[in-house]
């Protein structure tokens, strides 16, 4: 679960800025019907990290509404979304004082592997400088260039405890730490109507997958997608034909070629979006 202690700006937030679209409107409703501790729900985390009923001492129930399952469901999700116990792992995610007010903000997601947040790659990092190895130049620009700035942390996926490792909960997997952020801070805390995306490698999986979860919210506030050297796939990810569409429109992949910056590479793909030369012949330069 993502936790964002060093926030230094204001709980001003995105209802306050930004017309709320169906992703949004559901966050409140399921928060507004249920407790906000596992204590209301009835439950507590015991000494092997195991969610059980405080009084029987069993697992969850989901059925508590025999003939409505969609309360059974939102119960289920209120329930996911609780904060974690001090004893409980969890990651975190960088951003700048303005990320939650400023109108515009760019959100950066690295690639798979040992990076962590802020990275890019970290053989750069050791053999060439931060320049090119972090997302420091990135940070910068954007800042520059008025936009507040989110990084996510999609590889900090568990935590070693006294008996092997421990998934962090809303962090298990890259996809899930994403829309993590997205839902939990995104949605509810952001006044940003312009986002801008900057997805290097397994990173564009990601935000794809992403706009899957939140299609709506997604397309509404986001609006441009720097991909580089991106594997993802519109189609195989499940997009439907319209939101691939609006990918072509917003988004380019930049991919490791000899060719000269920006010149265009031809592809057979009419499903995909736009790829272009990054004007290096791989990701180590």
């Amino acid at each position: 679960m993502d936790d964002t202690q060093n926030e230094k700006t204001t709980k001003s937030s995105a209802e306050d800025h930004v017309i709320e679209s169906d992703d949004e409107l559901n966050y409140k409703k399921i928060h507004d019907e249920f407790p906000d501790t596992f204590e209301g729900f009835g439950y507590k985390f015991n000494e092997f990290g195991q969610l059980r009923h405080i009084t029987t001492g069993e697992s969850f129930e989901f059925n508590v509404k025999k003939d409505d399952q969609a309360y059974n469901q939102k119960r289920y999700e209120a329930l996911g979304e609780l904060d974690a116990n001090a004893d409980e792992p969890t990651t975190f995610i960088f951003h700048s004082d303005d990320a939650f007010t400023n109108e515009k903000i760019v959100i950066l997601i690295h690639g798979s592997g040992v990076v962590r947040a802020g990275q890019w790659a970290r053989r750069l990092i050791i053999n060439d400088s931060l320049n090119s190895g972090t997302q420091l130049p990135y940070i910068k620009r954007a800042k520059g260039l008025g936009y507040g700035v989110i990084v996510l942390n999609t590889n900090d996926n568990r935590r070693i405890v006294r008996d092997g490792f421990r998934r962090i909960r809303g962090s298990d997997t890259p996809e899930n730490h994403a829309n993590y952020v997205w839902k939990n801070i995104i949605i509810p805390k952001t006044a940003a109507k312009y986002i801008a995306i900057v997805a290097h490698s397994y990173g564009g999986i990601v935000t794809v997958n992403m706009c899957r979860s939140f299609p709506e919210s997604f397309q509404k506030r986001v609006f441009a997608i720097a991909f580089t050297d991106s594997p993802h796939s519109l189609v195989n990810q499940g997009l439907s034909q319209p939101v691939i569409e609006w990918f072509r429109k917003v988004a380019r992949n930049w991919v490791f070629s000899n060719l000269p910056l920006d010149t265009f590479l031809s592809t057979e793909d009419s499903y995909e979006v736009e790829c272009v030369s990054a004007g290096k012949p791989s990701g180590e330069q």
